[in-house]
C-alpha cells in the first residue's frame, strides 16, 4: 500500500465505483479502498439475512418467504432512464459487457386517491382519465411540439424562450421534479427533461421509459469495479479506519490505514469518510416491503414506478414507490419487493409513508428505514478532497449522475 497515486477513492458506493472506472479509463493510477468488507457502500443489496440482520437483529427470516440468497434487496433503490445520462456513461466507457438489463414495466402516477398510467405520448394523453377533455386536446399538442423540441433549432421553439416561460403539472410524473419549485423556473429544462422521458420510452418500447439491471443494483458499483480493474485500478476492501492525511497547506495528500500510507494528489470518498468537510441537508424516510402479489392497479407490472406528488399528499416534496420482483431476480419466484420512499417532514416515517404504504395491498414483511442526507461544504480546489452528495430519495438515476458528472469535471478539468 506504501506507493503513491494519482487519485485514492474511499468508498465502494456507486458514484464512487463510476468515478473510478472513469479516472482510471483516463489513465490515471487510482487506489480504491472501502472500510466495509463489501461493494455498493449505502447503495449495496442485501440478501434476506443481511436484511434481517441489518432490521430484525438476531431474529431468522421465515421459511415461507424462501432462500436468502435469491433475495437482492437494493439499499437505495433507483430505476435507470433507458435514454439517462447514466446510460450513456455505461455505453461510453463499455461497462454493459458486465451487466444485463430488463426493461421496467409500467410508470404511474397518484391523483386524486387513485393511480394512473402516466401518458407519455400524445395518444395515450387522449386516452388518460387524468385530464378533462380540453386539457387532453392541449396535452396532446404539447406532447407533439416536445417531441419534435429541438433546443437548437428555433424553427421546433412555437415562438416560446423556453428560458423565460414557466411549465404546467406534468413536472412531477414526465420531467421528474421533486417538488413544485419548477414552476417558478423557466420551462426549458423541464421541456428537456420530458424529451429525455419520451426518448427513453421508445427506446426499449416497454411499457415505462425506465430500465434496471438483472440481481439489483449492486451489480453496478461491482461492473465499474472491474472496470478499474480492467485500467490498472487497484482494490481494497475491508481496510478499518481509511484517514485522510493532509499536508501543512491542508491539502490532502495521502490515505492511512492499519499503519500504513499510500500518498496522493486528490481523495474521492463519501460523506462518511470525512465528516468535518459536510453539512446535513435533509433525511430520507423508506419502507421496504416483501410481498406476493405486484401492487393493485398497475396491470399485474412486475416492475413499475408510482410517483405521489406533493400536492396529491398535502406535502412539501414527492413520494415515490418502487416495485421489483423475480423476473428482475431479485427475489425467489412469486416474491416481490416494493419500496416507498420520501424526503422526511416529521420525525414519525411509520406514519409519513402511509400513503404509499396503504397502495402496496397485503405485504409479507415490513421495514422501516431513516437515513440523513448530506452534502459537502469544502472547496475541493483548495484541499483537494472530492466527496460526493448522499443519495436523495427519487427512484430515478438522474440526479445521482448529476453529481457524478459534476465531480468528474472537478477532478479532471474537463
Amino acid at each position: 500500500m506504501d506507493q503513491e497515486y494519482d487519485v485514492i477513492v474511499l468508498g465502494t458506493g456507486l458514484k464512487e465505483c463510476i468515478l473510478s472506472g472513469l479516472l482510471s479509463v483516463d489513465g490515471l493510477k487510482v487506489l480504491h479502498m472501502d472500510k466495509n468488507d463489501y461493494y455498493g457502500g449505502e447503495s449495496t443489496s442485501l440478501n434476506l439475512n443481511q436484511l434481517w440482520t441489518r432490521f430484525r437483529g438476531n431474529d431468522k427470516p421465515p421459511a415461507q418467504l424462501g432462500s436468502s440468497r435469491d433475495y437482492n434487496v437494493d439499499m437505495i433503490p433507483k430505476f435507470m432512464m433507458a435514454n439517462g445520462t447514466l446510460v450513456r456513461v455505461l455505453i461510453h466507457t463499455n461497462v454493459t459487457k458486465y451487466l444485463s438489463f430488463k426493461a421496467v414495466d409500467g410508470s404511474y402516477v397518484f391523483s386524486k386517491g387513485k393511480i394512473h398510467k402516466v401518458p407519455a405520448t400524445d395518444m395515450e394523453a387522449l386516452k388518460s382519465p387524468l385530464m378533462g377533455l380540453f386539457e387532453k386536446r392541449r396535452a396532446r399538442k404539447f406532447f407533439v411540439y416536445v417531441q419534435e423540441f429541438n433546443e437548437n433549432d428555433p424553427k421546433t421553439h412555437g415562438g416560446l424562450d423556453l428560458h423565460r416561460v414557466p411549465l404546467c403539472f406534468i413536472g412531477h410524473a414526465l420531467a421528474l421534479h421533486r417538488d413544485d419549485s419548477y414552476l417558478n423556473e423557466p420551462a426549458l429544462d423541464t421541456v428537456k427533461r420530458m424529451k429525455l422521458y419520451a426518448e427513453s420510452l421508445l427506446r426499449f418500447q416497454g411499457g415505462s421509459p425506465y430500465i434496471y439491471p438483472l440481481y439489483g443494483l449492486a451489480e453496478l458499483p461491482q461492473a465499474f469495479a472491474r472496470l478499474s480493474a480492467v485500467y490498472g485500478g487497484t482494490y481494497m476492501l475491508n481496510k478499518p479506519g481509511c484517514k485522510v492525511v493532509f499536508d501543512e497547506e491542508g491539502k490532502a495528500c495521502g490515505v492511512t490505514s492499519e499503519g500504513e500510507t499510500a500518498k496522493c494528489n486528490k481523495v474521492v470518498c463519501d460523506p462518511s469518510y470525512l465528516q468535518d468537510k459536510i453539512k446535513k441537508v435533509g433525511k430520507v424516510a423508506r419502507a421496504i416491503a416483501i410481498m406476493s402479489h405486484p401492487i393493485p392497479n398497475t396491470d399485474g407490472s412486475h416492475s413499475v414506478q408510482v410517483i405521489l406528488p406533493q400536492k396529491q399528499l398535502g406535502r412539501k416534496s414527492d413520494m415515490y414507490l418502487f416495485c421489483c420482483s423475480y423476473t428482475h431476480n431479485v427475489a425467489p419466484k412469486g416474491k416481490f419487493i416494493a419500496f416507498v420512499s420520501t424526503e422526511a417532514e416529521t420525525d414519525h416515517p411509520e406514519t409519513e409513508l402511509r400513503p404509499g404504504i396503504n397502495l402496496l395491498g397485503a405485504v409479507d414483511e415490513l421495514f422501516f428505514d431513516t437515513y440523513d442526507r448530506f452534502e459537502p461544504v469544502n472547496e475541493s480546489s483548495s484541499d483537494n478532497c472530492f466527496i460526493s452528495t448522499s443519495y436523495d430519495a427519487t427512484t430515478h438515476f438522474e440526479s445521482t449522475v448529476t453529481d457524478v458528472l459534476a465531480l468528474y469535471t472537478k477532478i479532471t478539468g474537463k
